[in-house]
């Protein structure tokens, strides 16, 4: 099966600052893969880099087997910071219409069948009725509901998302897996940046540990293990047959960058 993003032997970064170098993994259609790891581990940054908004620093990337951010179409992104909503005084249903740009281009008008992704990807994060409701009086966690809507109304081949459940509450991320579920059925993957553990290991064919270099890659199963987990966070503590990690370890990704 052809690769949606194929690295060997990558190095990402900041200009001339390293962040993490031989980062090498494939992603295939219909599969999720999760970036695990602290605040300054490196998962953002790959994440950057995939999408076209960094250069790699060295190695090799396709994306598409082409380079990374030719093809917006296919991709849609969830970032850390959102700046849409502070700017300008916008609803929540043209934020989730903005995940329907890449494929209209500037100047085509919104057809039945754009209306009826917008409606869907609202209906599917429980913010239906929030439609009208300007973005700035919204909740954190309506907020980031409102913008992984705009991701599923994409309906991209790729999704790739930065720590999507933040100041999401136990409902919000319950419709995130069951959306994350529905959209691998369509065939999507995903590539997904967490710290949270035990959520991604349920959703996600395989991950990777990231400590700003590349602890561990395989299935969760397998890679999760005390001592990897211990070269990633710094401590861990185990019990009632669960891993609990508490971070031990903090840092930036480069220079004058958000941490992530």
């Amino acid at each position: 099966m052809p690769s949606l993003i194929n690295a060997e032997d990558l190095s990402i970064g900041y200009g001339r600052d390293v962040v993490v170098a031989g980062v090498s993994f494939e992603l295939i259609p219909g599969e999720a893969f999760a970036l695990i790891g602290t605040n300054g581990s490196g998962k953002s940054t790959l994440l950057k880099t995939v999408v076209g908004l960094l250069p790699p620093l060295d190695g090799r990337l396709a994306v598409f087997d082409g380079r990374p951010g030719a093809d917006h179409r296919r991709i849609a992104y969830l970032g850390q910071f959102h700046q849409s909503g502070f700017v300008l005084p916008i609803r929540a249903v043209d934020v989730v219409r903005m995940g329907r740009f890449p494929g209209l281009g500037l100047w085509r008008p919104m057809t039945r069948h754009d209306n009826d992704a917008v409606r869907e990807a609202m209906r599917t994060m429980g913010i239906e009725a929030l439609a009208e409701t300007p973005l700035r009086s919204m909740s954190g966690g309506q907020q980031q509901r409102t913008y992984l809507a705009q991701v599923l109304a994409h309906q991209a081949d790729l999704l790739v998302l930065d720590e999507p459940t933040s100041g999401l509450d136990a409902g919000g991320r319950e419709l995130y897996l069951q959306a994350i579920d529905a959209e691998l059925r369509r065939g999507a993957s995903v590539l997904v940046a967490t710290h949270d553990i035990q959520e991604e290991a349920a959703l996600c064919h395989r991950v990777m540990l990231l400590a700003r270099r590349v602890v561990a890659v395989g299935p969760p199963a397998q890679v999760l293990t005390p001592e990897t987990l211990l070269a990633t966070f710094g401590v861990v503590i185990t019990g009632d047959r669960k891993l609990h990690v508490i971070e031990g370890r903090h840092g930036h990704e480069g220079p004058g960058k958000p941490p992530g």
